[in-house]
């Protein structure tokens, strides 16, 4: 129990679904709420599945690529940092007035699943969990995943709620603000990721 408690705090952190809610509220901006849920189990479903494949052979998959985590984590944060460029200048919502009749762009995959949920910190925590392919530690690791990432559900299913207590004003503001939070955050796995290549951490 002790061991769950140890883990689920750590995935808890790391996954941080208490931020990650205004950034969904923020990226699903405008859509229907019927659109924003599809977007949130989509993202919450495929984090998971990439976080258990990880769990489960993540340490054999990026050894055989020859991929360090140090290499992911800039990767991912130099990925994360383009779509806080997007929330700082409102591309996306100069896309979305280009293009009136078509739907609003898609952000379960990139960024919500990948890298946001499921992030360099998540997987390494994941494969760490993992204990080397050790069964009843796996599935202690994979347990204490889906209950972060249900908790994440719970949170993205208040995003209409957040959305509309802010009014417009209040999503263009956290919008901008958050994509100023959300470029630290990518510059700092990239820092980490650096430092931890170069062993000066």
């Amino acid at each position: 129990m002790s061991d769950a408690i140890t883990a689920f705090t750590a995935l808890f952190v790391v996954i941080d679904p208490i931020g990650l809610t205004p950034i969904f509220v923020a990226l699903t901006a405008g859509m229907t709420p019927r659109r924003r849920w599809g977007v949130a189990l989509r993202a919450v479903a495929l984090a998971a599945t990439l976080l258990i494949v990880f769990a489960l052979a993540g340490e054999a998959l990026l050894g055989f690529l020859g991929i360090s985590m140090d290499a992911f984590r800039i990767a991912g944060g130099l990925l994360l940092f383009l779509t806080a460029l997007e929330m700082l200048f409102e591309r996306r919502s100069a896309r979305r007035g280009e293009k009136a009749d078509a739907p609003p762009a898609d952000p379960s995959v990139f960024p919500l699943a990948l890298p946001l949920i499921a992030g360099p910190g998540a997987i390494a925590t994941m494969i760490l969990l993992s204990d080397g392919g050790d069964l009843a530690a796996t599935g202690m690791a994979v347990g204490v995943m889906l209950a972060v990432l249900a908790i994440c559900l719970a949170l993205f299913a208040l995003a209409g709620p957040m959305e509309r207590a802010l009014g417009p004003v209040g999503v263009d503001v956290a919008t901008r603000l958050l994509g100023m939070l959300l470029a630290a955050l990518s510059v700092q796995f990239v820092i980490d990721g650096v430092l931890g290549a170069f062993g000066w951490r």
